[in-house]
């Protein structure tokens, strides 16, 4: 390697715009690989892999969350672009590599493939290696979702959650219910679209364990001599048979007699008394299941009700990526 040889600041400032690097460590490339361009991005790039191999178990805990959609908007993607420092997760140029990682991503249906995918003549995997060496943080792809369906929208929350929505047809202000249906996503963190997906045996398991904190918690209610918590019999509408709702009107029939309401008023008092119930035993619904939690921006209505408001049509699906 020669010692005196000689680079412009043209070279430098060229090196600089294709890898990202900093003004003296392109310097130093450019001289190390003796003016050869080509050369000098591969030591770059092996300086990159020393970085990364030494930073390869610290917590990329921080980053950014991202989202792009197709241009007839039946595709999306959410991806996470990892780092360790809030500092760099804000980072202008971290933020427009996520974007730019983001278009990449559009076009694959896996993190794997993605990864393997051409971004500039490198990998994405070897671009993320080569820009850990860069700003010596280590950078890697922490989430990655993509979401078809016949209309795709988006939201992105301060670049540290991103939510797609998809539906099942384009109507009338599509754009507007995907991105209120979005943000929904983003904020409430729903793990389902309805609780007609849960799995029987979750459902039991969780009603379990919530009356078990709930009777712990009385215990020391009691003791305090505060108004106790109530215990629900059921946690999701998946329990309510058509059985169980009829006992429920029954048993609230007998009280409205046990309190001497008039029969002839009781249809005008019902319907409440069975909203209330249902309400009290579908906790795990309102936590976990995007169509039955109340919608943010109205919640006299659940999402279902708001989504109806726009016609025929129903969500397909969602997906949520985040940085925490």
């Amino acid at each position: 390697m020669s010692t005196t040889v000689k680079v412009t600041a043209a070279e430098v400032n060229k090196l600089r715009q294709a890898t990202g690097a900093g003004m003296m460590d392109c310097k130093k490339a450019l001289v190390e690989a003796e003016g050869d361009f080509d050369k000098a991005i591969e030591v770059l790039r092996k300086k990159g892999q020393k970085v990364a191999e030494k930073r390869a178990d610290r917590d990329s805990s921080e980053g950014a969350a991202v989202s792009k959609i197709n241009a007839n908007q039946t595709a999306g993607v959410a991806i996470v672009l990892g780092c360790e420092t809030d500092f760099v997760g804000k980072n202008e140029n971290f933020l427009a590599l996520a974007n730019e990682l983001a278009e990449v991503a559009l076009k694959y249906d896996s993190k794997d493939a993605f990864l393997a995918a051409d971004f500039g003549g490198m990998t994405v995997a070897e671009k993320l290696v080569e820009q850990t060496g860069v700003i010596g943080e280590k950078l890697d792809i922490k989430a990655f979702e993509k979401l078809e369906a016949p209309f795709v929208g988006s939201y992105v929350h301060i670049n540290k959650i991103a939510a797609l929505v998809g539906l099942t047809a384009k109507v009338d202000n599509a754009e507007v219910l995907v991105k209120d249906v979005a943000m929904q996503v983003a904020s409430m963190g729903a793990t389902s679209l309805s609780y007609k997906d849960f799995d029987p045996a979750y459902v039991a398991s969780e009603t379990e364990a919530r009356i078990a904190v709930i009777e712990k918690d009385n215990i020391e209610l009691g003791r305090l001599g505060k108004t106790l918590k109530n215990v629900p019999q059921y946690i999701s509408m998946q329990q309510l048979t058509p059985e169980v709702l009829a006992k429920a009107e029954a048993d609230a029939k007998a009280e409205l007699a046990a309190e001497g309401k008039p029969e002839k008023i009781w249809d005008r008092i019902l319907p409440g008394k069975m909203d209330r119930f249902i309400s009290d035993n579908t906790t795990l619904d309102q936590e976990q299941c995007l169509l039955d939690q109340k919608f943010i921006k109205d919640e006299k209505k659940t999402v279902a009700e708001y989504v109806s408001t726009f016609g025929e049509v129903e969500i397909s699906g969602f997906k949520r990526a985040s940085v925490g």
